[in-house]
């Protein structure tokens, strides 16, 4: 995994692009939140926009639900060509999530992950798009 952070890596995002976020809650990490503000040079979408969007920025706890289902509902309002990048908490933190257990959901909800990286010092950050097969 790589130890670089979200404000050392391309997010793959461009200025002026439409970003959702999905989760947010008290325990968020803002320096990520703010990097993404950062490359898309405005204001984060709350989930309740009904806006299509380039990207999505979701926060999943293991007491979240069912990571399958909560990926599949932040495709609704993703562009064919757009990504998500999932948010779970770092291993020994409240809430983590396994690994094995997103690479099990993503393909389940018809998505790749491409990267995962140390996004804070309590979150890591997987990368997941639609293969290219299965756009529209």
């Amino acid at each position: 995994m790589s130890t670089q952070t979200f404000d050392q890596l391309p997010l793959g995002l461009t200025h002026g692009q439409v970003v959702m976020e999905i989760g947010l809650d008290s325990d968020c990490d803002d320096s990520i939140r703010d990097a993404f503000v950062a490359a898309i040079g405005q204001e984060l979408l709350d989930e309740d926009s009904d806006e299509i969007v380039e990207a999505i920025l979701l926060w999943w706890r293991d007491d979240d639900g069912d990571l399958v289902d909560g990926l599949m509902d932040a495709l609704g309002p993703l562009a064919d060509n757009g990504v998500i990048w999932l948010l779970t908490p770092k291993a020994g933190r409240d809430g983590h999530i396994e690994p094995s257990e997103i690479s099990e959901a993503a393909p389940t909800a018809g998505l790749q992950p491409t990267r995962t990286i140390s996004a804070s010092r309590s979150w890591q950050g997987t990368r997941l798009v639609t293969p290219k097969s299965n756009r529209r």
